[in-house]
């Protein structure tokens, strides 16, 4: 196939997935969370809450895990250093909600150079419920979501988790982080999850356990960084479904500024090259800026077309249909004016393939204090390993 048609059919199936993504945010997410059936019990479940530092949000967001409503629920609490400050902060809540079951792990245990799991595996071996919910500290809870969360736990399926979306949040910084969640990650998530492709992030899931322990638990994804693609994987090829609940995940983590969130976008391109090569090929080509480029050229030998005038009908098309999805996302009023907006759009759709450029040139992560590197197929050794057993 001549390199024209490749650009021309692959931007008509890009196209696709804006429209897919409309459409089904629009029918599955913000959809009015309902009580299990009278004559079914609520199913306990475990929640691990790995902690490192303290930020200015996270006395809010751990609060909102004692305020849900759902009847039974722990919180298990993983800290790795007893010096932690975080420490403090969780002793304070479990003081001031004494009715709330909870427990603190302290320590890390060297299952894997995965520095989350290494955190949390006591607490996943000492959880009374089969089904565990993994919840990032920078997450923040509705009343209802973990309610949500288990009414989409259907007997076929194994994982439900959330879309990675935001908090409001003053700013360019937070501008820019709700219109990457709510633009470019949500997308390509709702597309994917619509027709059933892998496409979890672990920052809040909700798993079956016994399903974890028959393949020997946690510990065997503690050699991926990228655990939770490697997790929703497993289910998925032992027949197990997974879904997105209706409530994306709103991250409030305290920590916003452009440069800690190019520095995660950089990252995680990172690990789904390894994971995925065929990502150093494809990804690009989904950016507005890169496949419309592609496009005009493509369309000018084809048919004629003037290319300018295509290009920028595309980057205008693109630039509605994101105003569209974020709406849909946000469900509700935005917190910034159509002027940020566009600023921040273009800023996102210009840096992006400047960022994976740099995530291909440079294949070692930085996680916190510590230096990974990844080999083919996601599996990571840390430079510097400092977890003691």
């Amino acid at each position: 196939m001549d390199l024209q048609y490749f650009f021309f059919i692959y931007w008509c199936g890009i196209w696709v997935i804006h429209l897919i993504a409309i459409v089904y945010g629009k029918y599955r997410l913000h959809k009015k969370v309902q009580s299990l059936p009278p004559d079914e019990p609520y199913p306990g479940v475990s929640i691990l809450k790995p902690l490192m530092g303290v930020d200015p949000h996270l006395v809010s967001n751990l609060e909102t895990f004692f305020t849900m409503n759902y009847p039974m629920y722990e919180i298990l609490f993983c800290i790795e250093d007893e010096k932690d400050p975080a420490l403090d902060v969780v002793n304070a809540l479990i003081e001031r909600y004494p009715k709330v079951q909870t427990s603190v792990f302290i320590g890390g245990s060297l299952v894997g150079v995965n520095p989350k799991i290494n955190n949390m595996y006591k607490a996943y071996e000492a959880s009374n419920y089969n089904l565990i919910l993994i919840s990032d500290s920078g997450i923040k809870m509705r009343e209802d979501t973990l309610l949500d969360m288990v009414h989409h736990m259907t007997e076929k399926t194994g994982l439900v988790h959330q879309m990675p979306f935001t908090c409001d949040r003053n700013g360019f910084a937070g501008t820019l982080e709700k219109i990457y969640f709510g633009t470019a990650q949500a997308r390509i998530y709702l597309a994917a999850d619509c027709v059933r492709v892998n496409c979890h992030t672990g920052m809040s899931a909700l798993m079956r356990k016994d399903v974890l322990d028959e393949q020997g638990g946690l510990k065997i994804f503690g050699c991926y960084l990228a655990e939770d693609f490697f997790i929703s994987k497993s289910f998925l090829d032992r027949g197990w479904k997974t879904t997105i609940s209706s409530h994306p995940a709103l991250q409030n983590s305290g920590i916003c500024d452009v440069n800690s969130f190019q520095a995660r976008l950089t990252r995680w391109a990172k690990l789904r090259v390894a994971m995925l090569p065929l990502v150093i090929i494809c990804e690009p080509l989904t950016e507005c800026m890169v496949i419309g480029a592609c496009a005009a050229w493509a369309s000018s030998l084809l048919f004629l077309w003037e290319p300018l005038v295509f290009y920028l009908v595309h980057i205008l098309v693109w630039f509605l249909c994101d105003w569209i999805l974020l709406s849909i996302v946000q469900n509700g009023t935005l917190p910034f004016n159509k002027f940020d907006f566009i600023i921040a759009w273009l800023f996102r759709e210009c840096s992006g393939p400047y960022l994976f450029l740099l995530a291909v040139l440079d294949p070692t992560i930085k996680w916190r204090n510590r230096v990974f590197k990844l080999a083919w197929g996601g599996v990571a050794q840390e430079l510097k390993p400092r977890i003691k057993c």
